[in-house]
């Protein structure tokens, strides 16, 4: 087995304000690992790295992490979730997935959900999707956007513009308190999320 490295992750990163188009972004790319294996060992050392990391954050109790996983359905979030996070201290870390708003929820603003399940000071947060639902699937469901009981008005561009706004205030927001944001998409090829969809 050849030996581990780490992943040059420049090519994968999204500046802000930048236009991203998914079909850029190879949905082979292995980073040259030339197994599995190999790219198991390689996380078995960024796993431990992480384990140590966060008892630093908890210790300073000062920031904390927000990691948000959007994908492709069958792409792997959760699979993803429960080997990265594999070595993380529970007891410092929480996973929500957000499914279908509540009643309840559907009577707030649609951040407030993701509000409630920030991570707190020295904590590591994981949304298993998030607020950018509202700007995706909502969107492609205008029929979901309805039950939001929303003021009325136009739903044109001018309101999934403010809502674009919303979002990055709300990050820049968390970020200025001391919550880092980190954001994931994983991405499959047509053909390998048919053949996921076939195998459950």
């Amino acid at each position: 087995m050849s030996k581990p490295h780490k992943l040059d992750h420049r090519p994968f990163l999204v500046r802000p304000g930048s236009e991203v188009r998914i079909r850029g972004f190879d949905p082979t790319y292995t980073a040259g690992f030339a197994s599995k294996q190999d790219g198991k060992a390689a996380l078995l050392e960024d796993v431990d790295a992480l384990a140590k990391a966060q008892e630093l954050l908890y210790a300073a109790d000062r920031y904390s992490l927000l990691v948000i996983f959007q994908a492709m359905d069958a792409a792997g979030k959760d699979g993803t979730i429960k080997h990265v996070m594999s070595g993380v201290n529970p007891q410092g870390c929480e996973v929500t997935s957000f499914k279908a708003p509540s009643a309840d929820e559907l009577d707030h603003s649609f951040l407030w959900r993701c509000m409630k399940r920030l991570p707190q000071g020295g904590r590591i947060g994981i949304f298993n999707r998030s607020y950018y639902e509202e700007v995706l699937v909502v969107r492609v469901h205008p029929e979901w956007l309805d039950a939001q009981h929303l003021p009325p008005g136009p739903r044109g561009d001018k309101f999934w513009q403010q809502r674009y706004d919303d979002i990055n205030a709300f990050e820049r927001h968390l970020v200025h308190n001391g919550t880092h944001v980190v954001k994931f998409f994983l991405n499959v090829s047509k053909e390998e999320q048919r053949q996921r969809f076939l195998a459950r």
